[in-house]
């Protein structure tokens, strides 16, 4: 009986359908600091989901698309996990929302409703910035 799509899998089952074999994935723990895997008394590895999904990206990224570790760490620094996500699901760019300057603000609004709304998106950028940067420690 197949599992789920949201079942968690070991370390084999992951391997199997990555189609890489389990050692590379301990390698990748050790270069990549967003792989870590759920792991249970006597270290025995579970991943998720997303864990999967990144997995996924990762591998399209070495294996298919010719990036170095160093390339792979580098974009997932700039960019984040949804761009690693994204990469695993076949889509060549960044999965991220377009930059707040490329939003259209409606014409209709009034001159302090449009000056509320780029204030309001100028505090979600810098808040987006400061969560970038703790999620890069």
């Amino acid at each position: 009986m197949a599992k789920g799509p949201e079942a968690f899998r070991t370390i084999s089952e992951a391997a199997e359908e990555l189609n890489v074999p389990q050692h590379v994935l301990r390698f990748w723990e050790t270069k990549f600091s967003f792989i870590r895997p759920m792991k249970r008394a006597g270290g025995r590895r579970f991943y998720r989901p997303q864990d999967i999904q990144v997995l996924r990206g990762v591998r399209r990224l070495l294996h298919d698309e010719g990036y170095t570790i160093k390339g792979v760490q580098r974009l997932h620094r700039e960019e984040g996990l949804r761009r690693l996500i994204a990469a695993g699901q076949g889509l060549s760019g960044p999965s991220a929302p377009a930059p707040a300057e490329s939003l259209a603000i409606p014409a209709d609004l009034d001159e302090a409703a449009r000056e509320r709304l780029q204030g309001a998106m100028s505090e979600l950028e810098a808040a987006k910035a400061r969560l970038d940067a703790l999620l890069r420690r």
